[in-house]
Formats: structure tokens, C-alpha cells, sequence
């Protein structure tokens, strides 16, 4: 997937309001692979609901998104599976991690359906992001700054066009807020891969091709 296209969006429960200026609802706005982009928001201007929208999670929206011109409702569930193993990878902003299984299982989940990475490599993810004695503790156990970086490693275990990442340090301090900037750039470099980034406030360490307010 080369672009994903937004044109004229605008989520359902925002309709007929008096419009706040936006540059990304109700504009025509093009993420093309391979760039960088931080989407600057205020609490409840729908940043999480964008980053829905463009997974397939939700409908609730006027316009059209599209990928490389195909509208994202006509997707068939085949289609959007493939995608979601192979072109999008996501990190949402509540983590959506499995409580009851442990770090370890919660990242091997994924990546038995993409095969992107060796155990080793995994653990090694691990050790960089400062939570290798956390492997076999069940996510329930950890606190929610080890959670979130659960959650990264995760993210990294697929093959990507889009890197989708919905406020990916909210929960951690400088030092590793730095570690995680690296680990998505390079992921990003070695795949040709865009990252739009979402924040409220504590911005993901990168440099930036495209700043926007939503």
C-alpha cells in the first residue's frame, strides 16, 4: 500500500456542530509510505476514532478514506485480515492486551500470524525496552508504562506499509521514549513503512516530514 487517502472525513457525532478548524476532518488530506507524521490533538477532537476509522475498526464517519483509491467500506473481511497482517500495524491508545496471558504470549500471539519474528529477536525487544524480567509475568501483573511497552513490541512484530500509533508514550519517560522512536524508525526505514503518530501532549521522539492539528 503506497497511500492512504482522507477525503472530507468527519466522525458521525461531530455532525452539525459548528466546525473547529482541523486540518485533518473535512479536508483532503494524503499519508504517503515511507513519511513521517505527528497528528497534534486536544482531548476529544477524535484522534482515537481516526486511527479506528483508518484500522476498520469503525464506520461512524462521513467522507470517504481509501487506500491507493479503494474506498475502505468495500474491503471484504479477507481483505482487511490481510491488511491488518501485512500493511497496517496498529497501536492503540488502550493497548488491547490479554490480561490473563502472560508479556510473552501476548506478543507470540501476534506474530504467529505474521511470522515476522524470531523468538530471539523478540526477546531481545524485550531486553532494549527494559522489561526482559517481564516475560512470562501475565500483563494483569505489570504496571501500565510495562504494558505499553508490551504493546510496542507487539506492534513490531509484523511487516508494515503504515505504522498507525495512537499516543505510543503516554505512559513512559524520556529515556524510553527515545528507545521507542529508534525501534519504529528503524522498522520503518527497513520496510519503507510511514508512521503517523497521534498525540495529546507527550510527542514520540521523531523528526517529522508533516505536523497537523486535528
Amino acid at each position: 500500500m503506497q497511500q492512504i487517502n482522507i477525503n472530507n472525513a468527519l466522525p458521525a457525532v461531530f455532525a452539525g456542530r459548528e466546525p473547529e478548524p482541523s486540518q485533518v476532518w473535512q479536508c483532503q488530506l494524503t499519508f504517503q509510505r515511507g513519511k513521517r507524521y505527528l497528528i497534534v490533538a486536544d482531548s476529544g477532537t477524535g484522534k482515537s476514532s481516526l486511527c479506528s476509522y483508518i484500522y476498520g475498526y469503525r464506520r461512524d464517519y462521513s467522507g470517504i478514506i481509501d487506500f491507493d483509491g479503494t474506498d475502505t467500506r468495500m474491503l471484504s473481511i479477507p481483505q482487511w485480515c490481510e491488511l491488518r497482517k501485512q500493511s497496517l500495524a496498529y497501536l492503540p491508545q488502550e493497548m488491547r492486551l490479554f490480561p490473563e496471558l502472560t508479556a510473552l504470549e501476548n506478543v507470540w500471539l501476534k506474530n504467529q500470524l505474521t511470522n515476522h519474528k524470531t523468538r530471539e529477536e523478540i526477546e531481545n525487544l524485550f531486553e532494549v525496552m527494559g522489561i526482559a524480567d517481564k516475560l512470562h509475568s501475565p500483563v494483569a501483573r505489570l504496571s501500565i508504562g510495562q504494558q505499553q511497552r508490551v504493546a510496542i513490541v507487539r506492534t513490531l512484530c509484523q511487516p508494515a506499509d503504515f505504522f498507525i500509533l495512537d499516543e505510543p508514550v503516554s505512559h513512559l519517560d524520556a529515556d524510553n521514549n527515545k528507545i521507542v522512536a529508534g525501534l519504529f524508525a528503524d522498522a520503518a526505514a527497513q520496510m519503507g513503512a510511514a508512521i503517523v503518530v497521534t498525540s495529546v501532549g507527550n510527542h514520540l521522539a521523531l523528526n517529522y516530514d508533516v505536523e497537523l492539528k486535528l
